[in-house]
């Protein structure tokens, strides 16, 4: 006997993973899909392997997943994005937890790729993210970018990870950063900052140097450099964004 799950996935415009993140979580007990009404055949796909398929506006990620999770038929709920993928051994590891759960929420780890390449360090190395909890003690963060999990309970960690293509193209790339640079800049403004020529100055330069050198990202090769290059420019945008508004222009 285990406790049964629920497992969520929001979309928006993922024809290409959708298939095979639904197919790496077939062993939940209730699959749904929260849609933000994507245009290709997101939602086609899934109807096939989901228990429900719901469409909802998306503002942005933590409303959008706060929305979702009390709809949860199941006391547990592990959520899933699109681009991830849940391999056989974290599956395992998930249904062993839930015969004799210790903890309200688990920490699960990400193994990023860039293509078909493992990011062992920088800013993608030491990934990790509450995905495993009880539906009624955790919700996110109502931020607009780089939410947290708050869990009313103890937190404890899995040892296995998801497996998460996150990089598919440098146009694909950029949109996201200029996205979350807005939200980043807007969530900045709501918590009182003001722009200021310093941060867009130097704000990047030490993210680079923190990730690419002091978290060893140059030992991913070029791919390393890649990364954290596109990283300090979306502090960049964020900030320049933030000095943009606060100078009225």
């Amino acid at each position: 006997m285990r406790e049964k799950l629920s497992a969520i996935v929001p979309t928006y415009n993922e024809e290409n993973n959708i298939e095979e993140c639904l197919r790496s979580i077939s062993f939940a007990d209730e699959i749904i899909v929260v849609d933000s009404f994507s245009t290709d055949r997101t939602v086609e796909i899934a109807q096939k392997y989901a228990t429900k398929v719901v469409q909802h506006e998306y503002d942005y990620s933590a409303k959008q997943k706060n929305w979702i999770i009390p709809q949860a038929k199941y006391q547990w709920v592990l959520i899933v994005d699109a681009d991830e993928r849940v391999p056989p051994e974290l599956q395992k590891e998930i249904l062993k937890v839930l015969e004799s759960p210790r903890y309200d929420a688990y920490w699960i780890g990400r193994r990023n790729f860039f293509g078909k390449k493992e990011i062992k360090h920088g800013s993608w190395g030491r990934d990790k993210v509450i995905r495993l909890f009880k539906r009624d003690r955790a919700r996110y963060e109502d931020k607009e970018v780089h939410e947290e999990m708050i869990v009313d309970g103890n937190v404890g960690s899995l040892k296995n990870k998801f497996i998460h293509y996150t990089y598919h193209g440098v146009e694909d790339y950029l949109k996201r950063l200029h996205r979350y640079a807005e939200w980043g800049a807007n969530q900045r403004m709501k918590e009182g900052w003001k722009g200021r020529w310093y941060h867009i100055a130097l704000f990047p330069i030490f993210t680079f140097f923190r990730n690419y050198i002091i978290n060893l990202g140059f030992l991913d090769g070029i791919e390393g450099f890649i990364i954290e290059a596109l990283n300090s420019y979306y502090v960049f945008l964020k900030y320049l964004k933030l000095f943009e508004r606060t100078r009225g222009i």
